[in-house]
């Protein structure tokens, strides 16, 4: 098993920045993929970053790609998502994710967050115009 606590979130003004953290605890050596997904209200969650934690490759949503960068200290069990130039679309509540890749490459599981196996509880982001 594998625990997720995502820290950082809070109310940034368009244009602003906020840096997310997620630590892992238990089983972490299993994780084959983390990302960070999103879920505003009365939508579907949506990837917007993973990271292949062996290699440190990383993918990204067209809508992110550019301001958005994930991260990863694997000493510390710990992933990082700097979102910079804020926009009021991307408010939504941020769950780090991780998978021991049992189905899915990368670019498979940051269309479907149903192929991650464990969750975090969310942190919120707010953007203010």
């Amino acid at each position: 098993q594998v625990q997720l606590v995502e820290s950082g979130g809070g109310s940034v003004q368009a244009g602003g920045s906020l840096r997310l953290s997620c630590v892992a605890s238990g089983d972490t050596y299993r994780i084959k993929y983390m990302g960070w997904f999103r879920q505003a209200p009365g939508k579907e969650r949506e990837g917007v970053a993973l990271i292949y934690t062996a290699g440190g490759a990383t993918y990204y949503a067209d809508s992110v790609k550019g301001r958005f960068t994930l991260s990863q200290d694997n000493a510390k069990n710990m992933w990082y998502l700097q979102m910079n130039n804020l926009k009021p679309e991307d408010a939504a509540m941020y769950y780090c994710a991780a998978t021991v890749g049992r189905i899915g490459g990368a670019w498979y599981l940051l269309t479907h967050p149903n192929g991650l196996d464990y969750w975090g509880e969310g942190t919120l982001v707010t953007i203010s115009s």
